[in-house]
């Protein structure tokens, strides 16, 4: 146990492990408050789609050798949410069945322009990082890193001073909307946070394992609690501490990062419908 408390301490010397660190923390807290909202108005799936969405944008800027694939990336993920929120509101596809669609089209597009106009002789490997997160975590750098701190300063900022204002759109947006709330407003400016969280967490997790950080922590949460405020903070300590012990496991094995966080998610989630079995049945 000594040694591998030993063995941290020496990572923890590197630069990039604690760009790592800091980096998968910030964005378990984003996800963690998004993703309460997301599951409890039944758009959790949301996450996943616009996940695929980021991975087809960012095989065209593959494509076109740009050096700075967010000019495309985080545009594309962010109108595809906007898009994602008015198919379910007022059209005639649900909007179940519109983010399948995009999200589907978007995969399969993006491998077959990644397979057709190649960026680099390891096509297997850059398709493979990028949806199950970098194997190793040398990739981050200290401008990711302050990006994501901004990034994150204004995801707590926004839920923190439209709080009263999201839990009314959360739960009843109906009377919320009777009441004066402008809840497509709200709904609006949700969508776009998710989408520049998910394209900001893909570099660390992969596009295929940045939606499990939005639900997994939430549903988690929701097993033994059930007030929204104690959902949330809970939640939010839930999905760093996993994110962290996700991270360490990750450097002392050599295993995948984004693998290996959400895998630590599932075994939270399995401890915490034992704990809320076990609360249930002492009441």
């Amino acid at each position: 146990m000594l040694d591998k408390l030993s063995r941290i301490g020496d990572y923890l010397e590197y630069p990039f492990v604690r760009y790592a660190l800091i980096v998968g923390i910030l964005i378990a807290l984003c996800s963690s408050l998004l993703g309460v909202t997301l599951v409890l108005k039944r758009f959790s799936f949301i996450g996943d789609g616009l996940s695929h969405v980021a991975f087809g944008a960012m095989a065209v800027a593959s494509v076109a050798h740009l050096t700075n694939q967010m000019i495309i990336v985080m545009p594309v993920t962010i109108i595809s949410a906007v898009l994602l929120l008015r198919t379910g509101q007022n059209t005639k596809i649900k909007g179940d069945a519109a983010i399948a669609m995009i999200s589907v089209a978007a995969l399969a597009f993006g491998y077959l322009l990644m397979k057709i106009f190649p960026s680099s002789s390891n096509l297997a490997g850059d398709v493979c990082s990028t949806l199950f997160g970098s194997t190793s975590m040398v990739t981050l750098t200290l401008q990711d890193v302050l990006v994501c701190a901004g990034i994150s300063a204004v995801v707590m900022l926004v839920f923190l001073f439209f709080y009263n204002k999201i839990f009314a759109v959360t739960f009843d947006e109906s009377f919320a909307t009777a009441v004066g709330t402008h809840s497509k407003a709200y709904n609006l400016l949700m969508a776009v946070i998710i989408a520049v969280v998910i394209v900001l967490g893909m570099n660390l997790v992969g596009s295929l394992m940045i939606s499990a950080l939005v639900i997994f922590p939430a549903l988690s949460s929701m097993r033994i609690f059930r007030s929204f405020k104690s959902v949330t903070i809970f939640s939010v300590i839930l999905s760093v501490i996993c994110s962290v012990i996700g991270m360490m496991f990750s450097i002392l094995a050599d295993t995948p990062v984004g693998s290996t966080i959400v895998a630590v998610d599932v075994i939270a989630f399995l401890l915490c419908c034992v704990a809320g079995l076990i609360r249930r049945k002492s009441r």
